[in-house]
Protein backbone atom coordinates (compact mmCIF):
# COMPACT_ATOMS: atom_id res chain seq x y z
CA UNK A 1 0.00 0.00 0.00
CA UNK A 2 1.18 3.59 -0.74
CA UNK A 3 1.69 6.29 1.66
CA UNK A 4 -1.30 8.09 2.83
CA UNK A 5 -1.57 11.75 4.43
CA UNK A 6 -2.12 12.00 7.83
CA UNK A 7 -2.36 14.67 10.24
CA UNK A 8 1.22 13.93 11.12
CA UNK A 9 4.15 13.58 8.61
CA UNK A 10 5.32 9.89 9.07
CA UNK A 11 7.55 7.29 7.59
CA UNK A 12 5.93 4.05 6.71
CA UNK A 13 7.06 0.08 6.26
CA UNK A 14 4.17 -1.87 4.77
CA UNK A 15 3.30 -5.00 6.40
CA UNK A 16 5.49 -8.09 4.76
CA UNK A 17 3.70 -11.05 5.13
CA UNK A 18 0.34 -9.30 5.95
CA UNK A 19 -3.46 -10.03 6.29
CA UNK A 20 -5.50 -7.73 4.76
CA UNK A 21 -5.66 -6.01 8.35
CA UNK A 22 -2.05 -6.03 9.80
CA UNK A 23 -0.93 -5.34 13.13
CA UNK A 24 0.62 -1.82 13.65
CA UNK A 25 3.76 -0.40 15.64
CA UNK A 26 3.38 2.96 15.90
CA UNK A 27 7.03 4.65 17.12
CA UNK A 28 7.05 8.55 19.16
CA UNK A 29 10.39 9.91 19.24
CA UNK A 30 12.32 11.70 21.34
CA UNK A 31 12.86 15.35 22.05
CA UNK A 32 14.81 17.06 19.08
CA UNK A 33 14.45 14.25 17.15
CA UNK A 34 12.38 13.28 14.28
CA UNK A 35 10.43 10.39 12.32
CA UNK A 36 13.63 8.96 11.06
CA UNK A 37 15.43 8.02 14.82
CA UNK A 38 13.18 5.36 15.87
CA UNK A 39 12.25 3.89 12.24
CA UNK A 40 15.93 2.93 11.82
CA UNK A 41 14.47 -0.37 14.10
CA UNK A 42 12.36 -0.80 11.02
CA UNK A 43 13.86 -3.58 9.55
CA UNK A 44 14.39 -5.46 12.70
CA UNK A 45 11.01 -6.08 13.72
CA UNK A 46 8.47 -8.64 12.54
CA UNK A 47 7.45 -8.20 9.22
CA UNK A 48 4.28 -8.68 9.73
CA UNK A 49 3.87 -5.64 11.52
CA UNK A 50 2.94 -2.59 9.67
CA UNK A 51 5.48 0.28 10.77
CA UNK A 52 4.83 3.69 11.33
CA UNK A 53 7.31 6.46 12.53
CA UNK A 54 5.25 10.07 13.48
CA UNK A 55 7.46 13.37 13.50
CA UNK A 56 6.32 15.20 16.46
CA UNK A 57 4.50 18.61 15.44
CA UNK A 58 6.97 21.24 17.63
CA UNK A 59 9.63 22.84 15.16
CA UNK A 60 13.01 23.25 17.48
CA UNK A 61 15.91 25.04 16.53
CA UNK A 62 18.26 24.64 15.04
CA UNK A 63 17.10 20.98 14.40
CA UNK A 64 15.05 18.37 15.33
CA UNK A 65 11.44 18.44 16.66
CA UNK A 66 9.42 17.73 19.93
CA UNK A 67 5.99 16.28 21.18
CA UNK A 68 5.89 19.63 23.49
CA UNK A 69 8.78 22.05 25.06
CA UNK A 70 11.30 21.39 27.64
CA UNK A 71 12.50 24.40 29.55
CA UNK A 72 15.94 23.59 31.04
CA UNK A 73 16.47 27.01 32.94
CA UNK A 74 13.45 26.50 34.88
CA UNK A 75 13.85 27.21 38.41
CA UNK A 76 12.95 24.16 39.46
CA UNK A 77 14.77 22.33 36.92
CA UNK A 78 13.47 20.80 33.79
CA UNK A 79 10.05 21.79 33.33
CA UNK A 80 7.80 20.38 30.39
CA UNK A 81 4.96 22.04 28.98
CA UNK A 82 1.75 19.80 29.98
CA UNK A 83 -0.58 21.80 28.00
CA UNK A 84 0.91 21.21 24.69
CA UNK A 85 1.77 17.23 25.92
CA UNK A 86 -1.98 16.72 26.32
CA UNK A 87 -2.92 18.78 22.73
CA UNK A 88 0.04 15.96 21.47
CA UNK A 89 -1.28 13.11 22.96
CA UNK A 90 -4.86 14.22 21.28
CA UNK A 91 -3.15 15.01 18.08
CA UNK A 92 -1.32 10.86 18.26
CA UNK A 93 -4.86 9.75 19.30
CA UNK A 94 -6.66 11.09 16.47
CA UNK A 95 -3.84 9.79 14.05
CA UNK A 96 -4.08 6.73 15.29
CA UNK A 97 -7.38 6.64 14.02
CA UNK A 98 -6.72 7.81 10.50
CA UNK A 99 -3.55 5.15 10.30
CA UNK A 100 -6.54 2.77 11.26
CA UNK A 101 -8.95 3.94 8.40
CA UNK A 102 -6.15 4.81 5.89
CA UNK A 103 -4.10 1.76 6.18
CA UNK A 104 -6.62 -1.40 7.13
CA UNK A 105 -4.61 -1.82 10.17
CA UNK A 106 -6.43 -4.06 12.49
CA UNK A 107 -7.65 -1.80 15.34
CA UNK A 108 -6.84 -3.86 18.47
CA UNK A 109 -3.61 -4.80 17.09
CA UNK A 110 -1.90 -1.35 17.86
CA UNK A 111 1.60 -1.12 19.47
CA UNK A 112 3.16 2.13 20.65
CA UNK A 113 7.23 2.53 20.99
CA UNK A 114 8.37 5.40 22.55
CA UNK A 115 12.22 6.50 23.48
CA UNK A 116 12.40 9.37 25.91
CA UNK A 117 9.52 11.98 25.58
CA UNK A 118 8.07 10.02 22.99
CA UNK A 119 7.89 6.86 25.99
CA UNK A 120 5.76 9.51 28.25
CA UNK A 121 3.18 10.56 25.59
CA UNK A 122 2.85 6.92 24.84
CA UNK A 123 2.02 6.37 28.68
CA UNK A 124 -0.32 9.06 28.83
CA UNK A 125 -1.98 7.75 24.90
CA UNK A 126 -2.00 4.20 26.52
CA UNK A 127 -3.36 5.28 30.30
CA UNK A 128 -6.13 7.91 28.96
CA UNK A 129 -7.06 5.41 25.62
CA UNK A 130 -6.06 2.29 26.44
CA UNK A 131 -9.20 0.63 24.33
CA UNK A 132 -6.82 2.05 21.14
CA UNK A 133 -3.38 0.40 22.63
CA UNK A 134 -2.90 -2.99 23.10
CA UNK A 135 0.88 -2.77 23.91
CA UNK A 136 3.52 -0.20 24.75
CA UNK A 137 7.37 -0.53 24.59
CA UNK A 138 8.31 2.44 26.00
CA UNK A 139 12.19 3.16 26.07
CA UNK A 140 13.74 5.43 28.62
CA UNK A 141 10.92 7.55 29.51
CA UNK A 142 8.37 7.37 32.73
CA UNK A 143 4.69 8.20 33.97
CA UNK A 144 3.39 11.93 34.22
CA UNK A 145 0.52 11.52 35.76
CA UNK A 146 -0.30 15.74 34.83
CA UNK A 147 -0.86 15.05 31.17
CA UNK A 148 -3.62 11.73 31.76
CA UNK A 149 -7.04 11.94 31.23
CA UNK A 150 -8.94 13.16 34.10
CA UNK A 151 -10.43 9.71 35.38
CA UNK A 152 -7.98 7.38 33.82
CA UNK A 153 -8.11 5.15 36.98
CA UNK A 154 -11.15 4.19 35.75
CA UNK A 155 -10.47 2.25 32.49
CA UNK A 156 -10.75 -1.02 31.61
CA UNK A 157 -6.70 -1.75 31.51
CA UNK A 158 -6.89 -6.01 30.92
CA UNK A 159 -6.02 -6.49 27.61
CA UNK A 160 -2.91 -3.88 28.08
CA UNK A 161 0.30 -4.88 27.79
CA UNK A 162 3.42 -2.61 28.78
CA UNK A 163 7.30 -3.28 28.66
CA UNK A 164 9.55 -0.36 29.69
CA UNK A 165 13.30 0.02 30.62
CA UNK A 166 15.85 2.57 31.40
CA UNK A 167 19.54 3.06 31.36
CA UNK A 168 20.73 3.09 35.23
CA UNK A 169 23.15 5.43 34.52
CA UNK A 170 20.57 7.86 32.29
CA UNK A 171 21.68 11.32 32.72
CA UNK A 172 18.93 13.19 31.15
CA UNK A 173 16.32 11.42 32.69
CA UNK A 174 16.53 9.99 36.39
CA UNK A 175 16.85 6.12 36.74
CA UNK A 176 14.79 6.79 39.88
CA UNK A 177 11.67 8.46 38.14
CA UNK A 178 11.80 5.26 35.76
CA UNK A 179 11.47 3.19 38.90
CA UNK A 180 8.24 4.64 40.04
CA UNK A 181 6.50 3.33 36.82
CA UNK A 182 6.25 -0.18 37.13
CA UNK A 183 4.62 -0.15 40.66
CA UNK A 184 2.33 2.80 39.54
CA UNK A 185 1.24 0.43 36.41
CA UNK A 186 1.00 -2.85 39.18
CA UNK A 187 -1.11 -0.45 40.96
CA UNK A 188 -3.93 -0.39 38.17
CA UNK A 189 -3.60 -4.15 37.08
CA UNK A 190 -1.52 -3.67 34.32
CA UNK A 191 0.57 -6.23 32.55
CA UNK A 192 4.24 -4.77 33.28
CA UNK A 193 7.74 -5.59 32.60
CA UNK A 194 10.39 -3.52 33.60
CA UNK A 195 14.20 -3.76 32.95
CA UNK A 196 17.64 -1.39 33.47
CA UNK A 197 20.33 -1.58 32.02
CA UNK A 198 23.62 -0.14 32.39
CA UNK A 199 23.92 2.46 29.97
CA UNK A 200 22.68 5.95 29.81
CA UNK A 201 19.85 8.14 27.73
CA UNK A 202 19.71 4.87 24.82
CA UNK A 203 19.17 1.78 24.11
CA UNK A 204 21.74 -1.27 24.49
CA UNK A 205 21.74 -3.80 22.05
CA UNK A 206 20.31 -6.14 24.71
CA UNK A 207 18.12 -3.99 25.83
CA UNK A 208 16.67 -4.80 21.69
CA UNK A 209 16.52 -8.01 22.19
CA UNK A 210 14.90 -8.08 25.11
CA UNK A 211 11.92 -5.88 24.00
CA UNK A 212 11.83 -7.97 20.53
CA UNK A 213 11.35 -11.22 22.19
CA UNK A 214 8.98 -9.52 24.77
CA UNK A 215 6.86 -8.41 21.60
CA UNK A 216 7.15 -12.14 20.39
CA UNK A 217 5.19 -13.04 23.23
CA UNK A 218 2.69 -10.23 22.85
Amino acid sequence: MKKQTLLLEHNYRPAKNSSENPPAIIMLHGFGSDEHDLFAFAEELPEKYAIFSLKAPIRLEPYGYAWYNIYFDNAQGKFSDDTQAIASRELVSKCIDEIIEKYNIDGEKITLVGFSQGTILSFALALSYPEKVKNVIGLSGYVNEDILKEGYEQNDFSSLHIYTSHGNVDQVIPVQWARKTEPFLKNLNIDVTYSEFPVGHGVAPQNFHELKDWLGKH
